[in-house]
């Protein structure tokens, strides 16, 4: 019931839900160095708090703050801002949501670094509200990152009426002096590289999550209800697409898994992640709307929590690149030649 007065404007979840999550289970640490006060954790126990956070469809910032700009941070060895997300406090990337890497962020930048200040507007903004703004712009000198507070004078944030509620979209618009950049040149677009990788593959387990759950929930569903006198979960047609469900799930969690695990051993992970996220997002996107579909009228329902899992579902499927995009990126990777047309 919280989670669906979200889409009405009433929000009284998200903050006790991040409140638990960062400071009475510690997970906005889970990433952050031991030396910084963090839990000094790597991509697979991140992994296990994102399957669960996609199981519940829960609208915390834990991806965009404790695992993508945490991971950006890491990289960089920025010490302050890493204890400051130790104790709870959240950042947010500035860049369009769909950004995979730091090649696609750059031909949609909107920031200027230009006499002294940033300027511009960046739209379609994941993961705010946050305490910190990681802005990376194209200066005259290359690509740099600046770190900005969301309450400096000339910060401007518009929350939009998004698909998925419990994770906002957001325009940011910049006219603030621009200080001494956090980084710049090529460890820019290697640690941006690094940290969307790494938040990618997280993703993936998210994905997986909800589509355990939806799986869950619809073969309970089936188990009970009944129609012409049989539980219609024995109805061959479904069990035949719940059995098709069944390995789709199975694979999608095996894939986020795999995934996890190329990002904590720093090997084979570009083909790993672009793998996981062509297959995780449309498997999630698939259990979700047979959740739907098999709910019946029920799952057409307001009140019913099967709708939340979709909307994720196809925010998240587009989130940090497309499936295509993904599977684009994973054809270079592997030597695929693109296909030619046929001749006449």
């Amino acid at each position: 019931e919280a989670l669906v007065a979200l889409a009405d404007g009433t929000d009284e979840v998200s903050g006790p839900a991040w409140s638990g999550l960062a400071h009475d289970l510690g997970l906005a640490a889970l990433l952050v160095p031991e030396e910084h006060g963090g839990a000094g954790a790597g991509p697979r126990e991140a992994a296990v708090v994102a399957e669960e956070c996609g199981r519940a469809c829960a609208p915390v910032p834990f991806l965009t703050s404790a695992v993508l700009a945490t991971s950006l941070f890491v990289r960089l060895g920025a010490a302050e801002p890493l204890a400051r997300l130790a104790e709870g406090g959240t950042a947010a990337l500035v860049v369009p949501a769909g950004t995979a890497s730091a090649g696609s962020w750059a031909r949609r930048t909107g920031i200027e670094a230009s006499g002294g200040r940033l300027t511009g507007e960046v739209r379609g903004v994941v993961g705010l509200p946050a305490d910190l703004l990681l802005v990376p712009v194209h200066g005259p000198d290359g690509p740099a990152l600046h770190l900005v507070p969301v309450d400096a004078d000339g910060v401007a944030v518009s929350t939009h009426t998004s698909l998925d509620a419990t994770r906002p979209v957001s325009d940011v618009r910049l006219d603030v002096g621009a200080g001494p950049p956090l980084a710049t040149g090529d460890e820019v677009t290697a640690a941006l590289d690094h940290a969307l990788a790494t938040a990618a593959g997280v993703l993936a387990a998210e994905q997986a999550g909800l589509a355990a759950w939806c799986l869950e929930q619809t073969v309970a569903h089936l188990s009970e209800r009944r129609q012409f006198g049989r539980v219609v979960g024995g109805f061959q047609a479904l069990k035949h697409r719940l059995a098709d469900l069944y390995a789709e799930v199975g694979q999608a969690s095996a894939v986020a898994a795999h995934a996890a695990a190329a990002l904590a051993g720093e090997t084979d992970v570009p083909v790993s992640v672009a793998v996981a996220q062509a297959f995780c997002s449309e498997v999630a996107v698939h259990a979700a709307e047979e959740a739907v579909q098999l709910h019946g009228g029920l799952g057409m329902t307001w009140e019913s929590p099967v709708h939340l899992r979709l909307k994720r579902a196809k925010a998240d499927h587009v989130l940090l690149g497309s499936p295509d995009a993904h599977r684009d990126a994973l054809a270079r990777l592997v030597d695929l030649a693109a296909p030619t047309p046929e001749a006449g």
